[in-house]
Parts: C-alpha cells; structure tokens; sequence
C-alpha cells in the first residue's frame, strides 16, 4: 500500500523534491574524500546524482519505481553513472562493510521497523567510513513545519544514535531549515557517527 502512494505522488509531472541535494548532506560530507557511497531511501536521486558529480562511486536504492526510473533518467541525461536499485529496505540487506558513506534521509518508519534498517546501514559502512541519518524531529510536529503528523514515525538524534551499533557518534542535533512562506522553521534530527579505521 506504502508503494502505491508513493508512486502515485512521484508520478506527477516534475520532481517531487528539489533537484538541488539536502543542505545538511553538503554541510557533513563535502569534505570527505570520495569513495563507495549508498543512499538509502534515495527517492528521485537529488543526492545521490550530486555525490556522483563529485566523483562518488553511488548505489541509490528506494521501493518506489516511479522514483527509480525517475532517477535513472535524471542520471542519463547528466550523464552520471549511478547504480539504482528497486528494493524495499525492510527487505534490503546491503553488502557488509562495503561503503565509505552510507546515507538514510528523511525515512519514517515505526522505531521497531527503522531500527532493522539501520543495524544493516551501519553493518554496510567500511572501516573509517561515515554514516548519515538525517529525518524530521519529533518535536516538528508542535514546534516546526511540515513533515509527517504522526509522532509514532518520527525521532529524536539521541534515539537514533542509540541504534547505531559499533559507530562512533560524532554528532547527534536537532537542526533547523528555513521554509518558504512559514514563520517557522523544520525541525530535523541529524546524527554523524563514523566506524573507526
């Protein structure tokens, strides 16, 4: 059911989201030097088509195939090589200790569900590699603007580092984006944490 909504709202004509990558994403990793990279939950491909500009050897993977294609397009004609894979990341279980960046952005699910997929996000990360897990805080929802309406899919930095096995936390925050037309600004949980070399 997940599958069919989300491939009908990537189904409209243009993008669902911005083509320009997130903000935090080019905040944390522009200093990395390139290497492997998996962008989990990678919808139309926005970051994992800016990490390939860069010289990142990307696997982006998503369950909807709307956004695969979507993206697979956007990557022929910006002649990116970006591996794109349909998998629903319930079921996904990446190459063990594979990447030097593994990224999980804005992917809500019930924590019990979520943390499936990060044990096997942080089990994919290399020796010295990082990981990124960006999403909307609990607190958006009476403090902040837009996102999901249900506290029970979102989280907290703390909650999120708690399940991240065997990484080292180099950050764990709440951050702030300015919306358009808003007085107020999203709230979102970022947490950095890296498997030491």
């Amino acid at each position: 059911m997940k599958r069919e909504r989300w491939n009908e709202r990537y189904s409209q004509p243009g993008l669902l989201w911005s083509a320009r990558p997130n903000r935090f994403l080019v905040g944390e990793v522009s200093d990395l030097p390139p290497g492997r990279a998996l962008d989990l939950a990678c919808g139309e491909g926005q970051n994992a088509l800016w990490l390939a500009e860069r010289g990142w050897q990307v696997v982006g993977v998503d369950f909807s195939d709307v956004a695969i294609a979507k993206a697979r397009e956007r990557a022929a004609q910006e002649e990116l090589a970006v591996e794109f894979a349909l998998a629903d990341l319930l079921e996904y279980a990446p190459e063990p200790e594979a990447f030097d960046l593994v990224l999980l952005l804005y992917f809500h699910l019930p924590l019990h569900e979520l943390r499936v997929v990060l044990a096997r996000a942080a089990a994919a990360l290399a020796s010295g590699g990082t990981a990124l897990v960006i999403g909307h805080d609990r607190t958006n929802v009476d403090e902040g603007v837009g996102g999901p309406s249900d506290p029970a899919i979102l989280y907290t930095p703390d909650e999120i580092a708690a399940e991240l096995p065997g990484l080292e936390i180099e950050k764990a925050e709440r951050v702030y984006r300015d919306v358009a037309d808003s007085p107020r600004p999203a709230i979102d949980a970022l947490v950095r944490a890296r498997r030491a070399a």
